[in-house]
């Protein structure tokens, strides 16, 4: 798995917008002192302080792990994968593209027993179809709330406010392919 420095990459975008760190520690209800922290890779941020610091930088998630060097391979091997998440305490995301520079990327989501994906329900750029690949799991999708089962699948239009819930006590796995890349 490759390391990738999240702290320094959102230092490089702030300081490049010219925000201030407590300007954008507003901006993503964060402390700036846990803002600060974030950014010298003393703690790792979690998927929703992630969203909440590239909503604030006006970036997409996806800016954050975005490699500098152009990458020649189109396979990305079993275990390679670029992960966001902390396995089993949060919603992971698993990047199955080589890179976020085409037209398309395609993530699994794996969503622990009793997680959502966010607190709130977010929508953003791209339009999202997901496949249910295991389990049962319910998707808030602009206030209407539709249950899922292994073998579903749904398209979530551009911009439309969504969350996953899993009210289970198994693991979720879903994968979805977003156009143009957004996370």
């Amino acid at each position: 798995m490759e390391e990738i420095n999240i702290g320094e990459k959102v230092r490089d975008f702030r300081t490049s917008r010219g925000i201030s760190l407590r300007d954008l520690a507003v901006k993503a209800e964060l402390s700036a002192s846990m803002l600060s922290q974030i950014e010298n890779n003393t703690v790792n941020p979690s998927i929703n302080a992630l969203k909440n610091i590239a909503h604030g930088l006006d970036i997409p998630l996806y800016m954050f792990f975005k490699e500098e060097e152009n990458r020649d391979s189109l396979i990305v091997r079993k275990g390679e994968y670029r992960i966001i998440g902390r396995v089993g305490e949060e919603v992971q995301y698993k990047l199955l593209t080589a890179d976020v520079t085409g037209m398309i990327e395609c993530c699994l989501m794996d969503i622990p027993a009793r997680k959502s994906s966010a607190e709130e329900i977010h929508g953003h750029i791209g339009e999202e179809v997901a496949y249910i690949i295991h389990g049962e799991t319910d998707i808030n999708l602009n206030g209407a709330i539709y249950h899922l089962c292994e073998g579903d699948a749904i398209k979530i239009p551009p911009k439309t406010p969504h969350r996953w819930i899993n009210d289970s006590d198994q693991e979720v796995n879903v994968i979805f392919s977003i156009t143009p890349p957004s996370f």
